[in-house]
């Protein structure tokens, strides 16, 4: 059995908007909320801070999907598109805007669940992914710091790189911070004497 979810279901016809919550109640105790009127949709979306967002749209349009998935904070959340017909390029745009699931004619009760468990997966995956490559990055822009305030050090002092280093690592360790921060400061302090 599923968590309890929160989760906002975009969808302007009445009869699918029923389909898709008797789909969402068959999978678990959800609190669901049916938005049937896209004006102010990420204004309610963002206020309303669901775990899941699940958009039915029957013809998408290329701005229609940019639009919906947008709103929906795609990079907050799972988004979920279930759509009646596709082509290539709408897909593309979709993934493009981050939606977690996409579905082509797919809105059968049964298939619900295991398209929310897809969604909330691949996103939680992806979501890893971007904050290990945050980390990797600042970790490289840590390293180019590092490595200027050495080479200001060697140049300064006349010293080798693992002088520089040691005299770095020393300067952190008395004062309580990271490398990182004693060679950004040094490198800001240098800029300002050139």
């Amino acid at each position: 059995m599923m968590e309890r979810l929160s989760i906002i279901v975009v969808e302007r016809d009445r009869d699918r908007a029923i389909r898709i919550v008797d789909g969402l109640r068959a999978s678990g105790d959800h609190q669901i909320t049916v938005i049937a009127e896209e004006t102010g949709l990420a204004r309610r979306i963002a206020r309303a801070q669901p775990d899941i967002v699940l958009i039915d749209v029957a013809d998408p349009s290329r701005d229609v999907l940019e639009e919906l998935a947008l709103a929906s904070g795609p990079l907050d959340r799972p988004v979920a598109m279930f759509v009646d017909r596709s082509d290539e390029q709408l897909t593309r745009t979709a993934i493009e805007a981050g939606v977690s699931a996409y579905v082509v004619d797919g809105l059968q009760r049964d298939r619900i669940k295991p398209i929310l468990d897809a969604a909330i997966a691949r996103f939680h995956l992806f979501h890893k992914m971007r904050a290990e490559l945050a980390a990797t990055k600042a970790a490289l822009e840590e390293r180019k710091i590092i490595d200027r305030a050495k080479a200001i050090l060697m140049k300064a002092r006349g010293i080798d790189e693992e002088a520089a280093y040691a005299l770095l690592r020393k300067t952190a360790m008395d004062q309580k911070r990271r490398v990182a921060d004693i060679a950004q400061q040094l490198v800001m302090a240098a800029g300002l004497l050139t």
